[in-house]
């Protein structure tokens, strides 16, 4: 279920307080296990937002088709569970 796996991903960078650690590497494997769905593009980028990776998390937004977030981690989380949600 790609809905229940974006969530997951989600969840598992809000344990980690959307900085660098276990639910970091786990949300960033679930992006990379989708590379080239576009809501999983979108979680790439914020993950290498927090990682501080601005460059990566640029690359990403573009294949995504979204302009860089201007916010903060839990706001970019709550958008993409938002377009999760529908």
């Amino acid at each position: 279920m790609v809905v229940n796996e974006a969530q997951a991903a989600l969840d598992a960078l809000k344990v980690d307080g959307f900085a660098m650690g276990d639910g970091f590497e786990r949300a960033h494997r679930i992006a990379q296990a989708h590379e080239g769905e576009p809501l999983f593009d979108w979680l790439h980028a914020l993950c290498h937002r927090i990682e501080g990776d601005h460059g990566n998390a640029a690359y990403w937004y573009r294949r995504a088709g979204k302009a860089p977030f201007d916010g903060s981690f839990e706001a970019e989380a709550a958008a993409i569970a938002a377009e999760l949600a529908g």
